[in-house]
């Protein structure tokens, strides 16, 4: 048989390797429009793009150029005239604010001294009101001096579940079954119920509680003399220890804090103490009672 002549094929040629993005290849090699660059030709055929050709224009573009740097140098010339002005007045006002800062805290340490100074002088006072052991007594009870003694600890503290509350923020349920906080008012019935037992000093996170002591609530913060704290809430109570302990466990106010306990998850601890120590109080001011001299005369006469 005779033999067929090969069957010769043309080589395909490789394809390009952007062929599947004919589009964009087509916008990078053709940026411009076609009718856009028609226009620029024509237009520079005319001879009306490039730079300007008669001497006026030239003159006209020179004079802008001139006055835009002119611009720019003088806006750079003014800010820098102005830098150092405003430097010293920065610096002038920090320093104002340290000077200002420095007599704040003078006066403070002021205020710190007087407070003092009469606190001493009411010490001494309540010393010469009477008979040793009764201004003893009287100082003790108002909170002008500091004491120590056996007594309790009482740590009252919010619920765990506190901090999440009915909707998850405790600031906007209304129940205080949803949020388990402790309040002004439980405080208030603590402190009431301790004094009742027996306590002869109490004071709360450290600040020392009198008769003149006022427990309040600002939102959801509790306040003592108009200063807030913060749970847990840290009580300490000077008497005799295991007796107080009891009463106050035995009492209203100790059932009270019980159930809260039980039905709304607050936390309490109560613990005897064979040693609390509590400060003065900030402030001994009597507002009303005057001494009643009548029997002094009437022994005098």
């Amino acid at each position: 048989m005779p033999q067929q002549p090969p069957v010769r094929r043309t080589p395909t040629r490789p394809s390009r390797p952007d062929a599947s993005m004919s589009l964009l290849t087509n916008v990078m090699d053709h940026s411009l429009d076609d009718g856009y660059a028609e226009a620029a030709e024509r237009k520079k055929a005319a001879g009306a793009g490039g730079m300007p050709k008669t001497l006026r224009a030239r003159l006209g573009l020179a004079a802008g150029l001139v006055l835009a740097a002119l611009v720019v140098t003088v806006g750079a010339a003014q800010a820098r005239v102005a830098a150092p002005v405003v430097a010293k007045e920065r610096e002038e006002l920090i320093d104002r604010i340290d000077r200002e800062t420095d007599t704040a805290d003078k006066l403070e340490g002021s205020v710190d001294k007087l407070r003092d100074d009469v606190g001493d002088r009411q010490r001494e006072a309540l010393k010469k009101s009477g008979g040793e052991d009764q201004s003893e007594l009287v100082a003790i009870l108002s909170g002008a001096v500091a004491v120590h003694g056996p007594g309790v600890k009482l740590v009252v503290n919010d619920a765990k579940e506190a901090t999440t509350g009915g909707d998850g923020n405790p600031r906007e349920t209304n129940g205080f079954s949803d949020t388990g906080r402790v309040r002004d008012r439980d405080m208030q019935r603590v402190i009431n119920g301790l004094w009742e037992s027996g306590a002869e000093a109490v004071s709360i996170n450290g600040q020392r509680l009198t008769a003149l002591s006022a427990i309040r609530a600002a939102g959801d913060a509790i306040l003592v003399d108009n200063k807030p704290l913060v749970p847990p809430y840290t009580v300490l109570a000077v008497g005799d220890g295991k007796r107080l302990s009891t009463r106050f466990q035995n009492s209203a106010d100790g059932l009270y804090l019980h159930a809260l306990q039980e039905n709304y998850g607050i936390r309490t601890a109560i613990s005897t103490e064979d040693d609390v120590r509590l400060p003065v109080a900030p402030s001994v001011t009597v507002r009303t009672a005057q001494p009643n001299t009548e029997k002094n005369e009437k022994g005098t006469s």
